[in-house]
């Protein structure tokens, strides 16, 4: 072949190279290929993993942040919060480009938002024609979980810090002019909140906005996952009792829990016994790998490194 046909053949191979990027560019956006985990019931008791692959069409789907605050009384909480935030940032802005709808729900935390178009949005969202009747209220727990034992005691608050890294901890936030029980003032700075995203902490507004968008699908990330992940007006009990497919993504929230209770396991062994409990009872669990790909994150300090 002469130089002239191999110049044409070679804008041939790039042309068809270039061709097959965007056709697959476009399969990627036109589905979230997810594989849902839960727990299924045996007939001598026990539970077995079930994985069910699903593909979500990225404009039927929300993810919520819940609780990504800048702060917080215990201090161990905090240095997890600021170890997962750069891998949840990756997962929001990929799962933004798809086309999926962002909400960022720092409780508590709005009024520092006030005037930003995200926080207009969610005020403006139009009232839903089924708005359940308990979606502006807390809750702690949906009838499939009395079917199970709750696996772990967080009746002390769930605070694992040192107790006297904790007192220094509370000076520091009271020296800050900040409450130490409750020094929250915003979202973790490290998650980009982009003008067509929302913010809210309502679960009346928060439903308005996905019933809007005709949203079908929910995926949860951010903290406690034993008390407002799973908890709040817009959490995970809510959001599967009134029909929504919702998911937790396990490997990006963390627990309230102390090793000194029940039962009296690491921290980290903690969080995934709440997390098998919402695999049985509550909804499944997906891992951000699935959206970024590589492997779950893993905290640093968890001694199984799973």
């Amino acid at each position: 072949m002469n130089s002239r046909g191999n110049r044409w053949l070679s804008r041939v191979v790039c042309a068809l190279l270039v061709l097959a990027a965007i056709t697959i560019d476009v399969l990627s956006a036109e589905s979230l290929s997810l594989k849902l985990q839960h727990r299924v019931g045996t007939r001598n008791g026990n539970y077995q993993v079930s994985i069910r692959p699903e593909l979500w069409k990225p404009g039927q789907t929300a993810v919520i942040v819940c609780d990504m605050w800048d702060l917080h009384h215990c201090r161990n909480a905090v240095m997890r919060v600021g170890e997962m935030t750069p891998r949840m940032n990756e997962v929001l802005e990929k799962t933004r480009k798809a086309g999926a709808f962002i909400i960022h729900a720092p409780s508590s935390c709005t009024k520092f938002y006030e005037g930003h178009p995200a926080r207009e949005r969610a005020k403006a969202a139009p009232k839903a024609s089924n708005l359940p009747a308990d979606i502006g209220s807390w809750c702690r727990k949906i009838p499939a979980e009395e079917k199970g034992k709750y696996p772990i005691d967080q009746t002390d608050g769930g605070e694992d810090d040192d107790p006297r890294e904790h007192a220094a901890w509370a000076i520091e936030l009271k020296a800050k002019g900040l409450n130490p029980r409750a020094p929250w003032t915003r979202q973790v700075a490290g998650l980009r909140i982009d003008d067509a995203d929302a913010i809210s902490d309502s679960g009346v507004e928060i439903w308005n906005l996905i019933e809007d968008r005709k949203i079908k699908n929910v995926i949860l990330v951010g903290v406690h996952v034993n008390m407002c992940v799973a908890g709040r007006p817009f959490g995970l009990r809510q959001m599967a009792k009134n029909g929504k497919n919702v998911v937790l993504m396990r490997d990006m929230t963390d627990s309230m829990y102390n090793p000194k209770a029940w039962p009296y396991v690491d921290h980290y062994t903690g969080t995934d016994l709440f997390i098998e409990h919402a695999e049985k009872f509550i909804c499944p669990t997906i891992t951000s790998d699935q959206i970024l790909g590589g492997k779950p994150f893993v905290f640093s300090k968890d001694p199984r490194q799973r």
